[in-house]
C-alpha cells in the first residue's frame, strides 16, 4: 500500500457484512444485464452488500456501464461498492470502494470519495490488522480463509485459527465496532464456522453466483449466517 499522511481511523458508515456478494466478472461474465439480474436476485435472497469486481479492466467505459446497470437493478436496497478502482466508484456515484493492500491508500480514497463513502480493506496478515487503528476504513475482510479458485492468492489460506487470530488483532487495533468479514472459499458448509471464529459476515463469489438459482443460494446462506450469529451472541 502506498505511503500516505496518517489519518485518524473513522468508521463513517455502518456496514452490514452478513452476506457480502462479490459480482466477479471472471465468474459471472461481462454482460451488464446478466450481472444486474444476479445482483438483484442476491439482494432479494438476503444479500446485504454488493461489490463489482473486475481485475485488469481493459475498457473502463464498459465497466462503468456494468456498475450502473447493477446500481439500477438494486435500486439502493443495499450499498454497491467497486473493487480497487476509486475512479470508477467516483464516476458511477457508487456507495464506496473495496481496497487491497497494494491499492490506493485508504486515507487518499477517503479524501477523494468523502466522509459518506464506504471504504473496505482486505487484511491478510496480523501486521496489517495492527495498522487498522490509523486507517479510515469502515470494515475489513480477512483472508483468504480457505482455498478458492475464484481469485489469485499467492499466500496460503489462513484457516479458521488464523482468521480468529487476525480478527483478534484487528479488534485490538480498532475496537469491537469495526465489522470484520471472512473471504475466500466460504459456502454453506463452512459459513457457520467462520462466524463462530469471529466473523461478522462472509464475502462470497462462487457460493452465490457460481450456479443458479441465486436467490435460493442467498436465502440458504443468509439463514445459516443469521443462525450462527444468534448462537454466538447467546454463548457470550
Amino acid at each position: 500500500m502506498p505511503a500516505s499522511t496518517n489519518a485518524p481511523a473513522a468508521g463513517i458508515r455502518t456496514v452490514d457484512l452478513r452476506l457480502y456478494g462479490l459480482l466477479d466478472v471472471g465468474v459471472c461474465g461481462a454482460d451488464g444485464a446478466h450481472l444486474a439480474r444476479l445482483g438483484a436476485e442476491a439482494v432479494a435472497g438476503g444479500c446485504t452488500l454488493l461489490q463489482y469486481r473486475e481485475k485488469d479492466i481493459p475498457d473502463a467505459r464498459a465497466a462503468l456501464a456494468r456498475i450502473r446497470a447493477i446500481q439500477e437493478a438494486v435500486g439502493g436496497r443495499v450499498p454497491v461498492l467497486v473493487n480497487d478502482r476509486v475512479d470508477l466508484a467516483m464516476a458511477a456515484g457508487a456507495d464506496g470502494v473495496h481496497l487491497g493492500q497494494n491499492d490506493l491508500h485508504p486515507a487518499d480514497a477517503r479524501r477523494l470519495l468523502g466522509e459518506g463513502a464506504i471504504i473496505g480493506l482486505t487484511v491478510k496478515k496480523a501486521a496489517q490488522a495492527d495498522e487498522l487503528y490509523r486507517l479510515p476504513v469502515d470494515y475489513a475482510c480477512i483472508g483468504g480463509v480457505f482455498a478458492t479458485t475464484s481469485k489469485d492468492n499467492p499466500d496460503p489460506p489462513v484457516g479458521l485459527e488464523g482468521f480468529s487470530s487476525i480478527a483478534f488483532r484487528a479488534r485490538l487495533a480498532r475496537g469491537a465496532g469495526l465489522p470484520l468479514g471472512a473471504i475466500a472459499g466460504i459456502g454453506p458448509e463452512n459459513a457457520a464456522a467462520v462466524i463462530a471464529a469471529g466473523a461478522d459476515g462472509v464475502a462470497v463469489i462462487t457460493a452465490l453466483f457460481g450456479a443458479e438459482p441465486v436467490r435460493q443460494h442467498a436465502r440458504a446462506l443468509r439463514a445459516r449466517i443469521d443462525a450462527a450469529l444468534t448462537d454466538r451472541a447467546q454463548a457470550r
